[in-house]
């Protein structure tokens, strides 16, 4: 079955990546940009659909819900949490495909993979993230130079 999407635990991944955005606080909304960005060049590599979920309630100023880019960013609202939206959307995607769900929370893995959920620590997504990028890189090297290298035969 193909992976139908791919429910990120934004909170959980930022405080298990401090490389990302180093030195700022990790519920800021310079970390959280950093953290989409990232997800984005993985989605790019990658192609499965990724959804990133925020703890909105009790945030300074409300943040938006972002889908107009490849990663689709959604914040709870008061009286949920981004634990609930994951479980009941990886549940809901079930249907479509495998559905990943990226989270330290042990109990909100146990749910998802009790339902039939694949799951992944943080730490072993990051080294997804990070395996993805490093073939896209020597795809992207191999291809210039076999194009190079088409370009200066000799006709």
């Amino acid at each position: 079955m193909a992976l139908a999407r791919i429910l990120v635990d934004g909170y959980s991944l930022l405080h298990h990546w401090p490389e990302l955005a180093a030195g700022a606080p990790r519920h800021s909304e310079r970390a959280r940009d950093a953290l989409v960005e990232m997800l984005q060049q993985y989605q790019d590599a990658g192609g499965a659909p990724v959804t990133v979920f925020f703890d909105g309630a009790g945030a300074r100023r409300k943040p938006k819900n972002e889908s107009g880019s490849s990663v689709e960013v959604l914040f709870s609202r008061a009286g949920q949490t981004a634990d609930e939206m994951i479980e009941r959307a990886a549940h809901r995607f079930l249907d479509h495909g495998e559905v990943l769900v990226v989270t330290d929370d042990r109990a909100e893995r146990d749910v998802v993979s009790g339902f039939g959920g694949s799951v992944a620590s943080c730490d072993n997504f990051i080294r997804m993230i990070g395996g993805a990028l490093e073939e896209l890189q020597d795809e992207l090297k191999t291809r210039n130079r076999t194009e190079r290298n088409r370009f200066n035969r000799p006709r």
